[in-house]
């Protein structure tokens, strides 16, 4: 869509940079939570006598209910108070924490986790509450701002939870992020603004909200393309990570939980990197930013099998990946976060279903493939996907185009 027929913001609604990093914060907080599992998948799998296909099931029924809740929770952003939502979703996310944390069962820890999934919504409530606050020619770099927020997020679940669980058990790192959950719960009501009147809401009922959801798909197929491709990227992400908690673990490696938290700390790059991408690819355009970026990860998935068994040249693969997989993500928001206020949740709730439906299966996929095959099933798993996301890239390269001409 040209930029003269997107919807303008309300300008006295627009947020301080101040506010917007503020909000990052709390994104960084409330997606924190499904990452702790990533560095410490090996202890929890050994505490609990599961074998790596089972303990993959924590993860991807985590996503498969994101996804679920998503879908049937996120259109709610289209009629209701993101602020009431968000600190009502919040408390479910706490109350997921509490049973991870004391859960004597296998069951119930995968219980636990499927109900945190279910009610992590707030991180994608954010994006189109920030976006009717912004210009537009600042929606790349308010996006990416947010993103930096999740992507700190995501470093401080991950590098921390592998510390903390190598001197203090897994179970710390529960305890730790249930307390950190309710804080959030109770602060976000401060931090989000009340709704202003002139904000557009959408008037369906919400079994009508659910099946319009699925209407506008016909008139946005860029949600498809994009959410599919952010699936793909986002299982190269999971079935990576995951699989380096299980290989670096492993006999033949003999790490612990500690060393794979210190690689994910290389991530912090991204609270760097991440914002000032989010600004080349508002000058570039998201396809033709998305589509270089496409091809950097492909080329760090290649590596990563180069360098499978050296713990410092797996830093340049990691590296070149953490840079560019945020920013992927940043793109393909920006494909249809510039359409009409009042349905741009139920944009980003069929953009992020796509996203974890893939991360569900991921999840399972990568640790599965690791069970048959070791480091090397676990790579060519994500470099299958990180080459479909390339060709995604360059199809809607083409498409975009074909549609100008």
């Amino acid at each position: 869509m040209n930029s003269h027929s997107s919807p303008q913001p309300d300008t006295s609604a627009n947020l301080s940079r101040g506010h917007l990093w503020l909000l990052a914060l709390a994104s960084a907080l409330v997606t924190a939570n499904a990452y702790y599992i990533h560095p410490i998948i090996a202890l929890v799998a050994a505490d609990y006598g599961v074998s790596a296909s089972e303990i993959g099931f924590v993860p991807a029924l985590n996503q498969a209910a994101l996804a679920l809740g998503i879908f049937l929770l996120l259109p709610l952003g289209d009629r209701f108070s993101n602020r009431t939502l968000s600190a009502l979703f919040a408390t479910g996310q706490t109350a997921g924490l509490a049973v991870m944390a004391f859960a004597p069962a296998f069951w119930m820890f995968t219980a636990g986790s499927t109900l945190l999934g279910f009610f992590t919504i707030t991180p994608y409530l954010l994006p189109a509450y920030v976006s009717k606050r912004v210009e537009p020619k600042q929606l790349g770099y308010a996006t990416a701002t947010l993103t930096t927020g999740v992507i700190a997020g995501i470093l401080v679940a991950r590098a921390g939870s592998g510390i903390v669980a190598e001197h203090l058990g897994w179970r710390a790192v529960y305890f730790i992020a249930t307390s950190l959950m309710l804080g959030i719960t109770i602060a976000l009501p401060f931090i989000m603004e009340r709704p202003r009147g002139g904000d557009k809401r959408a008037t369906h009922p919400y079994p009508a909200l659910l099946v319009s959801t699925l209407g506008l798909l016909k008139a946005h197929p860029s949600v498809i393309l994009s959410g599919s491709v952010q699936g793909l990227s986002f299982g190269v992400f999971l079935a990576v990570w995951l699989g380096l908690g299980l290989h670096l673990t492993s006999p033949q490696m003999g790490y612990g939980v500690d060393v794979v938290g210190y690689l994910a700390a290389f991530s912090v790059l991204n609270l760097v990197t991440t914002a000032r991408l989010g600004r080349w690819a508002d000058g570039v355009g998201p396809r033709r930013a998305r589509l270089y970026l496409s091809v950097v990860q492909v080329a760090g998935v290649a590596l990563l099998y180069v360098f499978g068994h050296s713990l410092f040249l797996l830093m340049i693969p990691i590296v070149m990946m953490n840079m560019v997989g945020p920013v992927i993500d940043v793109t393909g928001r920006m494909t249809f976060l510039n359409q009409a206020p009042e349905i741009r949740t139920r944009l980003m709730t069929l953009y992020i279903v796509m996203m974890f439906v893939g991360g569900a299966f991921s999840s399972w996929a990568g640790t599965t493939a690791f069970e048959y095959a070791g480091w090397s099933g676990s790579v060519g798993l994500a470099f299958l996907f990180s080459s479909l996301v390339l060709c995604l890239s360059v199809f809607d390269m083409w498409r975009a185009r074909s549609a100008r001409v």
